[in-house]
Formats: C-alpha cells, structure tokens, sequence
C-alpha cells in the first residue's frame, strides 16, 4: 500500500477510527502501550519517513525554550533572532513554525537540523512512547498526517477484536 493509500484509508474510516480512539482512552487496555510498540515498529519496517515527509509539509511541532536555544546556538544567531525569523505563538501560546513546510525541510524530505531538530520531531508521531493513551487525541490529528499513524492504529484495532 502506497502512502498515500494508507492516509486515503484513515480520511475514509476517520469516523471509525475516532469512535476506536475514544473507547481506548474510556477502557484503558492493559497492553495498549505493547501493542501500540508492536504495530510502531512493523509499521517503520515499511515505511520510510524520507519518502513521505507529510508531517514536515504539513504541521509544526511545538518548539520548546531548550530547543530553541540548542538550536539558535547551532545556527549562530540569538534565540530573539531564530523566534523572529522561524517561529510564532499560536493560539495556546506555544512556539511553532511561521510557515508550512518546515523552513528546515530539504528537496529529498530529509532535515538540514536533523541532529538538533526540536524534541517533538525526534518523539514523532509518538506511537512508541509508555503511557500513549496520554496522546489519543494527538494520535486522532497525527492518523490523517502520517501514513506510519494510520497503519498502526489499524494493526492495534485489528489485534484488539
């Protein structure tokens, strides 16, 4: 299945997937977060985040002060200068990205600060994190992004019945 397939088949059962995410969260399962490993890493098995990279295309991660410093440091430029030049506050007043794609995303989908790139793209899409019933509700958003996301909620559902 091509990506795109996978994203067209979470758009196609979003509804189902929805109803599937709320009820995790209500029930808790013992072993989600194994099941949750399980399917993340099958599906990265598969999947090359360089042939696809729709979440640097699409989204902002959320850019913490220490990301900004680590990497304003790495850019030689004030952190002031990095905010104004790269980031705003969006309407919860986190640090985010001016513009979509990533400033930072090259032709081949690869990332020119990859090694200081801010936390929230190194723990992305978060499906292999203990406790993930804590992000269902960034899982719901990631599933229509991320092929990877869409994949593994389907495996998780299909274990779960």
């Amino acid at each position: 299945m091509k990506y795109q397939e996978d994203l067209d088949n979470a758009k196609e059962h979003e509804a189902e997937l929805k109803v599937f995410l709320k009820r995790l969260i209500k029930k808790k399962p013992r072993n989600l977060d194994d099941l949750f490993q399980d399917a993340h890493e099958k599906a990265f098995q598969k999947i090359d985040c360089l042939n696809c990279g729709n979440c640097c295309k699409t989204t902002s991660p959320i850019f913490r002060d220490i990301d900004v410093k680590r990497i304003s440091k790495k850019l030689k430029c004030s952190t002031k200068e990095f905010e104004n030049t790269y980031l705003k506050r969006d309407e919860d007043e986190d640090l985010i990205l001016k513009t979509a794609p990533c400033a930072f995303l090259s032709d081949d989908n690869s990332c020119s600060i990859y090694d200081i790139r801010p936390q929230a793209c190194r723990e992305y899409p978060h499906t292999d994190r203990k406790k993930v019933v804590q992000v269902m509700e960034l899982t719901e958003k990631n599933m229509l992004i991320c092929p990877a996301v869409s994949r593994i909620l389907f495996n998780v559902k299909e274990d779960l019945l």
